[in-house]
């Protein structure tokens, strides 16, 4: 007696004749795969997309930047002094591979001192701004822009002058935004000539909102830092200086006590966009994967409900003589199929959604093949293993039993 046997393009014919029954409820079960594979290729594309533009940023601004803080200042018990030598800033460009470097702090001045643009200001006039004492060399270190006037140099720093930058947003807060009449502002009683308008720094954002004044005036005036606001200086490196300079410039500034001062520098670029990336895909891939996971529900859910209502269909076929493994590769295969049209979708739904935001942001559009092309296979699979389930209940439906329903 022949086997019987369930050919190929017969399978095929019978899966899409299956699905091409109620093709609104077969696209409505393919979504939550389409979902899910898209974000699957989005995540990915998004993440080799993402790295380069990390990487970028990271090297031009981040890699070539020193911060050197004055460690001492909080454990010291005695009065505070400041650490850092006065000719600091020479010590530091003197090394191979600083661009410029320069000390930064906030100013100790008395508590309630106001600042304002008149002598005797009224209550209205006065304004709670911050006060930071900056060398030159950090405003350079900082590309700090100027807007109007010009930056004090080390011949103000020197000679202790009594010059004062503003920052655009507190130049607005006290009314001035002309030079040409050389006005001044008000620290408590101390009065400082308005030299430059600045923007707001690439580095120290904080200095473009306060007024800043020379670091030798500061002392002059103030005092030392504060403990609890101890000095700190800003280099500005080559791009792979870094870690070397920042090794050197505790023993550079203070070979005498070079455990006083500690400098940091950034992490290595490819290590922080990988902690980025690594972060962020697992976030999403975790979302893409439960996506993938409802629909693999909804495809069983409506294989399931299919077996139920094609029951004397399943039962007419069997009496026919198809084999309990008929029925149940017939399912498999419709299942299958929807994940992979849900697959191929999604996956250029994915693509499309990477490159567009590229082309938005202005960027390099990164899509490894192996992300892409492997997405539909992801949803054949998920079909199959969805359908395992109803293919097996369908499977079991006795010929009697369904064409006496």
């Amino acid at each position: 007696m022949k086997r019987s046997a369930f050919a190929g393009k017969d399978l095929a014919a019978e899966a899409l004749a299956g699905l091409l029954q109620r093709p609104a409820r077969s696209l409505l079960t393919m979504l939550g795969t389409v979902v899910g594979t898209a974000s699957l290729v989005a995540i990915l594309g998004f993440t080799a997309t993402s790295a380069g533009q990390i990487s970028a940023r990271f090297t031009v601004l981040s890699a070539t930047e020193v911060t050197v803080t004055d460690a001492g200042a909080k454990t010291r018990t005695v009065e505070p002094v400041l650490d850092f030598p006065a000719d600091a800033d020479q010590r530091a460009r003197a090394l191979n591979g600083v661009v410029d470097a320069g000390r930064y702090w906030k100013v100790p001045v008395p508590p309630g001192t106001q600042v304002s643009a008149r002598a005797l200001p009224a209550a209205r006039d006065a304004r709670g701004l911050d006060v930071y004492a900056v060398s030159p060399g950090a405003l350079r270190a900082a590309h700090t822009p100027v807007t109007a006037g010009a930056l004090f140099d080390e011949f103000h720093e020197r000679r202790a002058e009594r010059v004062a930058l503003l920052g655009a947003a507190a130049a607005a807060q006290l009314g001035i935004s002309r030079l040409d009449s050389q006005p001044a502002v008000f620290v408590g009683n101390d009065a400082y000539t308005v030299i430059g308008i600045v923007g707001t720094p690439q580095r120290l954002p904080q200095a473009g909102l306060g007024v800043l004044i020379p670091a030798g005036t500061a002392v002059a005036r103030y005092g030392v830092p504060s403990p609890d606001d101890p000095a700190k200086m800003l280099v500005e490196t080559r791009l792979g200086s870094a870690q070397l300079v920042a090794g050197q410039l505790p023993l550079a500034l203070r070979p005498d006590a070079p455990q006083l001062l500690s400098a940091a520098a950034p992490p290595d670029p490819r290590t922080l966009r990988d902690s980025v990336t690594a972060d962020v895909d697992s976030l999403f891939l975790l979302l893409a994967g439960l996506a993938l996971v409802i629909g693999a529900v909804g495809i069983a859910n409506t294989t399931l409900v299919s077996v139920m209502e094609r029951a004397a269909e399943i039962g007419l076929r069997r009496a026919l003589g198809a084999r309990r493994r008929h029925i149940a590769v017939q399912f498999v295969a419709e299942s299958g199929v929807l994940g992979l049209l849900g697959g191929l979708a999604g996956a250029s739904i994915g693509v499309l959604t990477v490159v567009f935001v590229a082309l938005a942001r202005d960027w390099t559009a990164v899509l490894d093949p192996l992300a892409v092309f492997p997405a539909p296979l992801v949803g054949a699979v998920v079909g199959l293993l969805a359908g395992a389930y109803p293919a097996m209940r369908a499977a079991s439906i006795e010929p009697v039993e369904a064409l006496r329903g």
